[in-house]
């Protein structure tokens, strides 16, 4: 087994050591879909650790060989976002198990972050309280991630916390396994919200703030990022049509 703490928490390795050979077992389950999210205490604080699942036969060679397994992704993401100032929960450690020949299992460990709702909140709810408002600030913080050359690929509605904070809206990011650091040009920038929304209502707003940020015309900014919106969702509805067909 490998494994990788930060330095805060190095000397709690035989606790850490004991959440994940238990992992099967114990904790707090608070998801099970692709992947399993639980939650361990230690001492006066709580973990958050997620087990990613075994991947098929070729990428356990790929991740064994060639690749950073999305645990080392996820811990090494979160400690440059923390040093580029943008919000996510602290970093504690990773684990991968391996064979000589094949990737296993493998873990990412933070410290579990208290928050008010997600982006996903936004969406549900446009009579939440101050929903312009958190969004416009959503598009800023946003704007500031591409500033500083961060390409968060999975800028989707549940991979942004929030915590409202009397006004001062705080967003924390998570899943960060894909995520580049680079340039980003104007177009890059736009499909970047293409998985944030599927009401053209929240686009406008969205459009708005973002044109002001960049300083260009709102008609450009409101085209591009609409037009990325439809794409995604059509990809989205031609993937379920095709699952649908190869279920019947």
């Amino acid at each position: 087994m490998k494994k990788v703490f930060d330095a805060k928490y190095k000397d709690f390795e035989f606790e850490i050591n004991s959440f994940i050979e238990a992992y099967d077992s114990s904790g707090e389950q608070i998801k099970d879909e692709r992947n399993k999210l639980k939650l361990f205490r230690l001492n006066n604080e709580i973990l958050n650790i997620k087990s990613f699942k075994i991947p098929n036969l070729i990428n356990q060679i790929v991740y064994k060989c060639f690749r950073k397994s999305k645990a080392q992704r996820s811990f090494e993401h979160a400690i440059k976002l923390l040093k580029f100032g943008i919000g996510t929960p602290q970093p504690v450690a990773y684990y991968e198990s391996s064979s000589i020949f094949f990737f296993k299992r493998s873990y990412y460990i933070s410290k579990q972050l208290e928050y008010d709702l997600t982006y996903r909140e936004l969406i549900k709810d446009f009579d939440y309280p101050d929903h312009e408002k958190i969004l416009r600030a959503f598009i800023r913080f946003t704007f500031n991630l591409h500033e500083k050359g961060i390409h968060f690929l999975d800028h989707s509605p549940g991979n942004t916390l929030i915590k409202l904070n009397n006004g001062d809206y705080k967003f924390y990011l998570v899943d960060l396994n894909r995520m580049h650091f680079e340039t980003m040009d104007f177009v890059v920038r736009i499909k970047n919200f293409s998985r944030l929304t599927k009401h053209e209502s929240m686009v406008e707003v969205m459009s708005d703030e973002y044109a002001k940020c960049i300083n260009k015309d709102y008609d450009i900014v409101f085209n591009l990022m609409w037009k990325s919106t439809k794409s995604f969702r059509n990809k989205i509805e031609r993937k379920k049509r095709l699952k649908s067909l190869f279920k019947f």
